[in-house]
């Protein structure tokens, strides 16, 4: 009997390892017993029940009922599930939804909240380079060019560090980064004024709007590029 992918979403947002695991690795010996090509089943498992749950604690964290610790947890499931899909998809090159270099900029120190995005993008389908934090311009110029990263995200928790954000963007525009991939800005003091001044191409006030936000841009890069530019 094929897995209650429901039930496998809902596994995720519990935070329920065991279940979650052994549904996933139950899916694929189905699958593969049934005579399915791997990576479709994969994808079907991937997109139907662990993006799936995501997807809900996306909107539980926008209706505010849940908090970090609950998304840490069901972040932790998500990516034991996907070390079971990964030999898959990698086997079979299938590209990612986007690839995002991510950080809290030069002269702040916070990183709690721009790594709980960078794990809701990665339980997304996104692939997430998470440069930490204090990372000067030059780092995510040389991480996006190292990865042909299309979206780059400049996290700030502090009034003071804000400036580094516009002059990050301003050397990644210089170094022609922004010809193929989009900024998005976020942090407690970030607005969306302050993201439109400084020329960002978004803001997300939390982890749940980044992934909608992720989504959209590079939805629109690639629409503007092609695909063709995209891969390129």
């Amino acid at each position: 009997m094929a897995i209650d992918f429901e039930e496998l979403a809902n596994a995720i947002v519990k935070g329920d390892m065991e279940t979650a695991t052994s549904m996933t690795a139950q899916g694929l010996e189905e699958g593969k017993a049934a005579g399915r090509e791997d990576l479709v089943v994969a994808k079907e498992v991937l997109n139907k029940g662990l993006i799936g749950g995501m997807d809900i604690i996306s909107e539980l964290w926008v209706q505010e009922k849940i908090f970090i610790p609950e998304v840490l947890i069901s972040a932790k499931v998500m990516h034991s599930c996907m070390d079971l899909l990964r030999p898959i998809l990698e086997a079979s090159k299938e590209p990612p939804r986007g690839i995002m270099v991510i950080g809290t900029v030069k002269g702040d120190l916070h990183d709690i909240g721009q790594n709980i995005v960078g794990m809701m993008l990665k339980g997304n389908g996104f692939e997430v380079h998470n440069i930490g934090p204090n990372a000067a311009p030059e780092k995510f110029v040389n991480k996006v060019r190292e990865t042909e990263a299309n979206l780059v995200g400049l996290s700030a928790l502090l009034t003071t560090t804000m400036p580094m954000q516009r002059e990050t963007i301003k050397i990644l525009e210089s170094e022609g980064i922004l010809e193929k991939a989009a900024v998005m800005v976020g942090g407690a003091p970030v607005t969306a004024d302050w993201a439109e001044k400084i020329d960002a191409d978004g803001y997300a006030p939390d982890a749940a709007h980044a992934v909608n936000l992720a989504r959209q841009l590079v939805d629109d890069l690639r629409e503007e590029l092609g695909e063709a530019a995209m891969a390129n």
